[in-house]
C-alpha cells in the first residue's frame, strides 16, 4: 500500500485504532505513518496490544476504508486533518499525555497559538448561569482571549454566540465527526467558521456522537485552555468531566459559585470545595491568574487602524498576555530595530503597551 502523507492519515484515523501510545511505536518502528500502512494485518495490531475483537473490527474497517474518498469528502467540507507531529498541531493539546492523534479542523488554524479559555457548564441554563455566561465570554473577548467550548445547546452554544457578537474568536470541539452535525448545530459552526472560529473534532468525517464520545472531547478543551472556568454545572453534569481533566493536567480551574440551595450550581460547589477549582467571583479573576493584563475597557475608545501590513502583523501577534522582544521578533521575522520602530508607533496611538522589561501586550 502506497500512500500520500495525508491520505495515511485519513487511512490511520478511519481505522480509529490509535493513540498517542501506539503512534509513538509506529514512528519509532517504521519511521512514518504512510510506512506503517504497508504493514497492518493482525499481528502488527496484537503488537499495539489490540484485543482480537478490536482487531477483527479494525481489520473490517481497512478493507472498508477508501482514502481517496476520503480526501475527497475532506474537500467538500472544505476541512483539513493534521497529525500530532505535525508543525501546525496545537502545543498545549500536544503537552496533555492523552493528545489525539488527528485533528479535523475547518476555520482558521492560526488561532490555535494564541491565548485561549475553556468556558464549559450545562445544557439547561438558568437566567443566573445565562447571565453569567455572558458576562464572562464578553469579558474574555474584549481582553482578546479565544474562548473553547463544545458547540452543545446551553453554555456552549451561547459562548460561541457572544464570542462572535463582540467581534472575538472562539474554538467549538465536536464529540462527533464533522459531517454528523444536526442542522442547528451545523449552522452555528457555519457561523464559527464564518466569523474568523475554528470547529476541531479527533473523529472521522461521518462518525456519529455516542457516550464515549463527549467526554473524550472535554479532555481536547481542557487541553487547549490555558484555564477552564465551569459556569454553572449540576452534580451530574459533563462539564466536570472537562474540570477534572483540566485539574489533571495541571491547569488552572475555575467555578462560579451559585446559591447553595441551587442544584444547578451543586457541581460548581463540589469542585470548589475539594479544592479541585477556585472561585471564579468575576472574570478578572481568571484572567489576572492566567498572566492577562486586564485591558481598561473605555465605550468610546475608537480603536486604531493599522496602517501597513508591519503594523497589521504585530497586532495580530500581541495579545494581552506580555510577549517580549525576542519572541516578537520570531514570530514576527522582522529585526529588532524595525520592531521596536513599529511598537513606538503603536504605543503613541494606544494600541499596545510598553509593561517595562522588554514585555509588550496589546490594548
Amino acid at each position: 500500500m502506497t500512500l500520500s502523507t495525508r491520505h495515511a492519515y485519513l487511512f490511520w484515523s478511519c481505522l480509529q485504532v490509535l493513540n498517542r501510545e501506539r503512534y509513538d511505536a509506529l514512528i519509532k518502528v517504521f519511521g512514518t505513518l504512510e510506512d506503517a500502512a504497508k504493514h497492518v494485518d493482525g499481528e502488527l495490531l496484537r503488537g499495539l496490544g489490540c484485543r482480537e475483537k478490536t482487531i477483527g473490527s479494525v481489520l473490517e474497517r481497512m478493507e472498508k476504508c477508501d482514502p481517496e474518498q476520503e480526501e475527497a469528502l475532506l474537500l467538500s467540507a472544505d476541512a483539513r486533518i493534521i497529525c500530532l507531529g505535525d508543525q501546525t498541531y496545537p502545543d498545549r493539546l500536544k503537552d496533555i499525555p492523552d493528545a489525539p492523534v488527528f485533528l479535523y479542523a475547518q476555520g482558521d488554524l492560526g488561532i490555535l497559538s494564541q491565548p485561549s479559555v475553556g468556558l464549559v457548564g450545562t445544557r439547561k441554563m438558568s437566567p443566573y448561569g445565562r447571565r453569567i455566561t455572558q458576562e464572562f465570554t464578553r469579558a474574555l473577548t474584549q481582553a482578546k482571549i479565544v474562548t473553547v467550548s463544545g458547540l452543545a445547546r446551553g453554555v456552549d452554544s451561547l459562548v460561541a454566540e457572544e464570542t462572535m457578537s463582540g467581534s472575538g474568536a472562539t474554538i467549538a470541539i465536536l464529540g462527533q465527526g464533522l459531517l454528523t452535525l444536526p442542522p442547528v448545530s451545523a449552522a452555528l459552526a457555519k457561523q464559527i467558521v464564518a466569523a474568523g472560529g475554528l470547529i476541531l473534532s479527533e473523529f472521522p468525517l461521518r462518525m456519529g456522537a455516542d457516550m464515549f464520545t463527549f467526554p473524550m472531547r472535554n479532555r481536547i478543551i481542557a487541553g487547549l485552555s490555558l484555564a477552564t472556568v465551569v459556569l454553572e454545572a449540576p452534580q451530574s453534569s459533563g462539564a466536570l468531566i472537562t474540570a477534572k481533566l483540566a485539574f489533571e493536567y495541571g491547569r488552572e480551574v475555575f467555578a462560579v459559585p451559585g446559591q447553595i440551595f441551587d442544584a444547578n450550581y451543586a457541581g460548581c460547589h463540589a469542585i470548589i470545595r475539594k479544592n479541585q477549582a477556585s472561585i471564579a467571583a468575576s472574570p478578572r479573576d481568571v484572567l489576572e491568574e492566567i498572566g492577562v493584563i486586564v485591558p481598561d475597557i473605555d465605550p468610546d475608545r475608537v480603536l486604531y487602524a493599522p496602517q501597513n501590513p508591519e503594523e497589521e502583523n504585530i497586532l495580530k501577534i500581541l495579545t494581552t498576555m506580555p510577549q517580549n522582544i525576542d519572541e516578537l521578533v520570531q514570530k514576527s521575522a522582522l529585526t529588532a530595530g524595525s520592531l521596536s520602530a513599529i511598537l513606538t508607533v503603536l504605543e503613541l496611538n494606544g494600541a499596545v503597551r510598553n509593561l517595562g522589561a522588554g514585555q509588550w501586550v496589546r490594548t
